[in-house]
């Protein structure tokens, strides 16, 4: 019987897979559907559960709970680099047409007072910074603890079949 190594970034399959499974979900999430919320929390979720499906499934091995979550952490750190890579992508845009300060601006109505109070904020670049560091460790939080939680469950369904 061949013995695979454990889920961890030195195995080659289940890097793959959860690089796989972080690419699905993060088109699922690119695709303009309606409730971008609740489809970004099953969608990654459901990433971390498609891994440790892909993973069984190749090897035939049944994952533990502790291996499950291994390869959802696996698929959230991937999901989390091409996130960023999205994230950077949009900041570059957005600062091409005028800044982030004026496009964020532009969403409230001309005579709304929040509309003032967040121009000075964002003018300042230790309020941007901050806002940006802040953004990134949510990213980083949610897209990794989602598929965490996915993978886990899934290696306990799976693992009744």
């Amino acid at each position: 019987m061949l013995v695979l190594p454990e889920i961890g970034f030195h195995n080659r399959l289940a890097v793959r897979i959860g690089f796989i499974a972080a690419l699905a979900a993060i088109f699922v999430n690119l695709v303009p559907l309606p409730l971008p919320y609740p489809r970004l929390v099953i969608g990654f979720i459901a990433a971390g559960f498609f891994a440790v499906f892909l993973y069984s499934r190749r090897t035939g091995q049944t994952l533990s709970v502790r291996g499950g979550a291994r390869l959802g952490w696996i698929t959230g750190i991937f999901s989390f680099a091409m996130s960023v890579v999205f994230f950077t992508m949009a900041v570059i845009g957005v600062s091409n047409q005028g800044g982030l300060a004026k496009s964020i601006e532009s969403q409230f109505p001309p005579d709304d007072a929040r509309r003032q109070m967040l121009a000075q904020m964002l003018n300042d670049p230790a309020n941007l910074a901050a806002l940006v560091l802040f953004s990134l460790i949510a990213l980083f939080v949610i897209l990794t603890a989602l598929p965490i939680i996915g993978g886990a469950l899934g290696a306990k369904v799976l693992a009744k079949e």
